[in-house]
């Protein structure tokens, strides 16, 4: 059984930085797009960023220019590098196999797909 662990959430200050970092068993990141979402209780699920299989990535514009996603293929780890994080940016992020799909599905977080069980990040101001 394939298993996503997200490690490195926590809090922050507003304006500092936080890296996520998600690993797998029984699954390599080369072979798939991946990507992280992220979920404020009562709010939608959001995409934040994408990895392909082809190394091309994609921001939700909200995160463009503060966040990066990069995948190393050696440790088969997905990362997100979040900074000059703001409030808005709390939310429990997830580590997904085939983000497209649940975008396509419209149907939330955690319903179609492979998923982490989630990181909670926290920003103060």
């Amino acid at each position: 059984e394939v298993q996503l662990v997200e490690s490195g959430g926590g809090s922050a200050q507003a304006g500092g930085s936080l890296r996520l970092s998600c690993t797998a068993s029984e699954f390599t990141f080369r072979d798939s797009d991946m990507g992280w979402f992220r979920q404020v209780p009562g709010k939608e699920c959001e995409m934040v960023a994408t990895f392909s299989s082809e190394g091309t990535t994609y921001y939700t514009d909200s995160v463009k220019g503060r966040f990066t996603i990069s995948q190393d293929n050696a440790k088969n780890t997905l990362y997100l590098q979040m900074d000059s994080l703001t409030p808005e940016d709390t939310a429990v992020y997830y580590c997904v196999v085939d983000p497209w799909s649940t975008v396509v599905a419209g149907r939330g977080c955690r319903v179609v797909g492979i998923w982490g069980q989630g990181a909670q990040v926290s920003v103060c101001s």
